[in-house]
């Protein structure tokens, strides 16, 4: 199934986001700037309040879906359910608030990190997972 990016981020399901840069999906036409936009779903576990008790425990990633933004167009690049495939990418742990634009303009809060060279390592697994 081929998502945009925007229904992506705005799913009411908890997810983490992976950059190369900050996400501004209100970007004009024209606009020749990249971005690419990995996002990790989190396995949904009942307990504790998102499985994490205090801040402890795992994450658990049960989906992953890649975007490649080119100014106002995002094309999807990747989307496994393969646990194999998933345990070879990292978790970004260290993620934070981050705010994002919304393609309406409005901001929002999502939980990630910018990070180009994790991107990187990504978009190499991809290269041989292919």
């Amino acid at each position: 199934m081929v998502f945009k990016v925007s229904g992506i981020l705005q799913l009411p399901r908890r997810k983490l986001i992976v950059s190369s840069q900050e996400i501004n999906l209100n970007i004009v036409d024209g606009s020749k700037e990249e971005n690419t936009i990995f996002v990790l779903m989190v396995k949904e576990s009942s307990g504790s309040a998102g499985g994490r008790g205090g801040g402890s425990g795992m994450r658990k990633i049960d989906r992953i879906v890649a975007f490649k933004m080119t100014g106002s167009n995002d094309e999807q690049i990747y989307e496994t359910q393969d646990s194999q495939e998933i345990e070879e990418f990292d978790i970004p742990y260290s993620a934070v608030a981050m705010d994002i634009v919304l393609e309406s303009g409005v901001p929002s809060v999502v939980q990630g990190v910018i990070d180009p060279d994790m991107v990187n390592r990504y978009l190499e697994i991809i290269r041989k997972a292919t």
